[in-house]
Parts: structure tokens; sequence; C-alpha cells
């Protein structure tokens, strides 16, 4: 799927009696260094103001108004700072847009050699006065790892990396919709969430029965043409040698109908019961449909965990890349710092080194090898990554979570469903704070390094209780 290009407001600070070159170059090297990131930029012109800086009120109207009349684009803002900057000039910028996106604050450090009348900065001192402004304000912002950062330099432009995935989060959870098909699973209460609490942070989730998605799929026939388009993506997407015909064209219809109900309804994810009503009452196992939809960035969940979908859809909109819903499932012999990942598997395909078609060993002794076709099965390749786990903890009413980042290893290992080896520093303390908060045993993950951007977005933007584990 096509990703929509991240376009950040610019604010260039100046102060009146400060070299003016400096303003003057600095905007010019920000916008060249934007548009070399391929990111959009919205900012005052240089004949807007003086070298298209903000330096008064009057130039903080007027880069308001350019800001409010551009907002539906704009995901983040960047002031940048030349020089010392006018801190009330910023500060009123950004009130009176009133735009509520992330803020990334940025000082160019000054050069040793250079410190006399005519290239002295002093943006060391005025960002911390830009900041003193915005924490008066009760305005959230974000800082460059480093005090002062040059913008051309290898380290701003991780930053910049870093901060479009704040914003992207940040507007992406956004009036989020999100769908649960049939019930939670009776074992599993550790998927139990607040609906309510979702809500209150603008995330929407619209429920369907499993009856109607079985009672729609018997109303498509075998040859109807949208059935037979998905039965074709189906064998295109993942081998299916030894797959019986039916199980695939029940895959099929199913399929079909869960698009229809996800355009229908404008979702932006399914969790999906599963366990064990779809193999026994339909013959099939979900996971096939569902590693499609992730691959294709529309994320969907295992037994209906719409916590655990909201987690892969974080580190969807930070890495613009597909998530997994595993479990924390096995030690890995007396490695501490290593452990099993693993699902059935609804894995997305990118994350195995090769991927088939097969059936669900774990309740095929109970159901029958032949309801059970439809795992993607394979051993997810060595690889960095991402695991983030979102609740909603009903009982303090706050939605919290936890984020770190481990990479999938090649160490060796026989087993069945999607899996794979995963090592993670200080694992052991990381799985005593998952069991003594009481968090579920699905985590998401993600093939990237993005966990300062999600504790960024979702700690200092979303207000949510988030630990970073390190």
């Amino acid at each position: 799927m096509a990703q929509a290009k991240t376009t950040f407001a610019v604010i260039v600070g100046n102060r009146g009696f400060f070299p003016g070159h400096l303003a003057q170059t600095g905007r010019k090297d920000i916008l060249e260094v934007l548009k070399k990131g391929g990111y959009g930029a919205v900012v005052l012109g240089d004949k807007d103001t003086k070298y298209g800086a903000v330096e008064s009120y009057e130039d903080a109207k007027k880069c308001a108004a350019l800001i409010a009349q551009q907002a539906d684009k704009i995901d983040g803002v960047i002031v940048t700072l030349p020089n010392f900057g006018d801190e009330k000039g910023v500060l009123e910028s950004i009130k009176q847009c009133d735009l509520q996106v992330p803020i990334l604050v940025q000082a160019e450090p000054d050069t040793p050699s250079r410190m006399t009348n005519a290239d002295r900065r002093d943006s060391f001192c005025g960002k911390i006065s830009v900041c003193n402004n915005l924490r008066q304000a009760g305005i959230p912002f974000t800082l460059t790892r480093g005090h002062t950062m040059g913008v051309k330099s290898k380290a701003f432009a991780a930053e910049l990396d870093s901060f479009a995935s704040v914003c992207r989060i940040v507007r992406g959870l956004q009036n989020v919709r999100f769908g649960a098909i049939g019930a939670r699973t009776g074992a599993f209460n550790t998927v139990r969430y607040s609906e309510k609490l979702l809500e209150q942070y603008g995330i929407t989730v619209e429920t369907i029965d499993l009856s109607e998605i079985f009672g729609r799929t018997e109303r498509l026939a075998d040859k109807d043409a949208a059935v037979k388009r998905k039965l074709e993506s189906i064998k295109k997407y993942v081998s299916t040698q030894g797959v019986p015909a039916d199980s695939l064209f029940r895959m099929a219809k199913f399929g079909v109908v869960v698009d229809r109900w996800v355009k229908d309804l404008e979702l932006d994810g399914t969790a999906i019961q599963c366990w064990t009503s779809l193999q026994e009452f339909f013959g099939i196992t979900s996971c096939t449909v569902m590693s499609m939809m992730s691959q294709s960035l529309m994320p969907s969940a295992c037994e209906v965990d719409i916590t655990g979908l909201l987690g892969m859809y974080i580190l969807q909109l930070a890495s613009q890349g597909p998530s997994a819903l595993l479990d924390w499932n096995n030690n890995y012999g007396d490695e501490d710092d290593k452990c099993v990942l693993f699902h059935c598997s609804n894995v997305p395909k990118s994350f195995f080194s090769s991927s088939k078609m097969d059936y669900q060993e774990i309740i095929a002794g109970s159901v029958g090898k032949e309801n059970t076709y439809g795992t993607i099965v394979g051993r997810i390749a060595p690889n960095e990554a991402t695991f983030l786990r979102t609740t909603t903890d009903d009982i303090e009413g706050v939605i919290r979570g936890y984020v770190g980042e481990g990479e999938f290893t090649s160490d060796g290992l026989d087993t069945f469903g999607g899996y794979g080896v995963m090592q993670i520093p200080n694992l052991q303390q990381l799985l005593q704070y998952v069991c003594v908060m009481g968090f579920e045993h699905h985590v998401a993950v993600n093939l990237s390094r993005r966990a300062d951007a999600i504790t960024e977005a979702l700690s200092t933007y979303m207000g949510w209780e988030i630990y970073r584990h390190k």
C-alpha cells in the first residue's frame, strides 16, 4: 500500500540582534534537508517576513495563519533555531494555529572558532527559553538527543526519521476504527479489554458475530467472481500444495466477506475469533486471510485481541511495515536473554525466509485435521525487531503498555507453526514486569527499531503509561 508523505510545519526562530544571515541560511538548510529526506514542508516564504523567520508577534500571526490554513496535511511541527530565536514568537505561532501535533525543537550548534558578533548563535541558550515557554503553556514537545544538533548532520537525519514515526503514530491514532469479529474465546480471559477506555482516546470498536460472517459466506457460490479473485490471490500469496480445494474455497469466501465488512465500515484493522469455533463450524483456520491482511497493512489479530491489534497498528504506523501478533511462548534452553515467539500462525509472509500453508497441528486432534487447514507455517528470519504490548487497565482507568527492541536469531529450533527465537537484553527483567503488571500473553512485533519513537508518541502526546525496556 502506498504511504502518504509526512509533512512538517517549519517555524524558523530568529532574534533580531543576532546575525540575520544565520536565520536566512538556517531556513534554507532545513528545507533542503526535508526535501532530501522526502518530507513535505509548510513554511513562511522568505518575503512573508524577514528571512521567512519568526521574531515578533506580527510574524507569529502570519505563521499561525499559514499553518492553520494547511492543517489537514501537517503531521508535526519543527521549531528550528539557527540563532537564539524569539521564544514568544515561537510560542504564539504554535498557540494561535491550535494544531494538536507533535513538536520537535532543534537548536543549531555554535562553532568555537566562530563566536564573534558576526557568527555567534546562542541557540544552546535559546532552546532552553523556547522549551520553558512551551512548558508554561502546557504544550508537549520533543527534544533532539543532543541539546544542539546541526540540521545537516547524520544525527539529525536519524532524529527526523524517528520524529516522523512519532507524528505518524499520533495522527494515525486519531479516530481509529477496529473490527472485532466474533466473541472472545471463552478460555482467553487474558485478552479482555475496555471499549470505553479505548473510546476516550478516539479508538472505536465495531463488532460482528461469527454467525453473520458464516451466513454471508454461505450465500457465495464457488463461481462468484469475487471468490475466484480471492482464491487466486491466496494461491499467489503462499504455497497451497496439499491443501484440499474445499478448504481453499472456504478461505476465499471468508476473505471476501471480511474484506467487504472492513470496507463498508472503513476499518483500520480486525481481531478475529478462532479457537475453535472457526474449525468446528466452518472447517478452516483464518490464518492465511489474516496474514494477507496484515501484510497489506490492514493488521489482523488472533483471539479477538483488540489491544493486541492496537499494538500491531502502532508498530505499523511507526515503521510503515507489517506487524505480527505472537505469543511469549517458550524459554530457549537455559539462555536467559532468549525466548521462543510463536503463533499457529497468521504471521505476515515478509517475516519468513520461506513459508507454506498447512494445517493447525495443536487443535487437529480435537476437531480433525481436515478442519484446520489455513495456517502459515515457517521460521521467522533473523532480523531486528521492536515489540509492543498495549492494554486497558480498567482498575486504574488508564491505557498502559511496554515497548522494547531485540532481534530474531538463527538459533536452531525444531517445531511447527510460525516461530522464531528472539534475543532481548535483560529479558528476565522484562518478563518479571509483564507478570507483575498483569499483561497479556500476546505481544505485537515489527521488523524495525522504533521503540524510542513509540515511547515518545504514546507517553508524551497520548498520555499513556509506557514502560521502555532497555
